[in-house]
């Protein structure tokens, strides 16, 4: 009788077991992706908005960043969530135009600036926002609720 060394023994099992597996893998039926679904009746309209000192947001960390999403109700982290949705709505998604300072408000000529940012979906379309103030009082006579956390 001739002897087999062991490895030979433990490479035939494990070319047996390879097969095997293969074999099963070849006859399983392949799985079919689903459709996407809409989940919601309301185009989605969820945002990231960030405050930071400094004059660029890439070149500075976010001191404060909360969530707000508005459809179909107001919702997130962001503690005016209602009043910012309202806001928004009423700009069309124009956050330009919530930038704009309020004539009233009596700020100093100090350079401190405060950069904001939003960034995710409004009513469907991509929004990637900076601005940024001279200093904090600047920004909150120009940023409505939106940017008041």
């Amino acid at each position: 009788m001739r002897k087999t060394a062991p490895w030979r023994t433990v490479l035939t099992t494990a070319a047996a077991v390879t097969g095997a597996v293969s074999a099963l893998a070849l006859t399983a039926a392949p799985a079919q992706a689903e459709p996407a679904k809409a989940t919601s009746l309301y185009a989605p309209s969820a945002l990231v908005l960030t405050i930071a000192d400094g004059e660029s947001a890439a070149t500075t960390a976010p001191q404060r960043a909360v969530t707000l999403d508005c459809m179909p109700g107001a919702s997130g982290t962001h503690p005016a969530a209602k009043e910012a949705c309202t806001q928004l709505r009423a700009s069309g998604g124009d956050f330009e135009a919530l930038a704009k300072a309020d004539e009233n408000t009596y700020c100093t000529k100090e350079w401190r600036p405060v950069v904001v940012t939003a960034q995710g979906v409004w009513d469907g379309k991509r929004v990637n926002f900076e601005r940024v103030y001279a200093n904090s009082c600047m920004k909150r006579a120009g940023g409505a609720s939106v940017f008041s956390f």
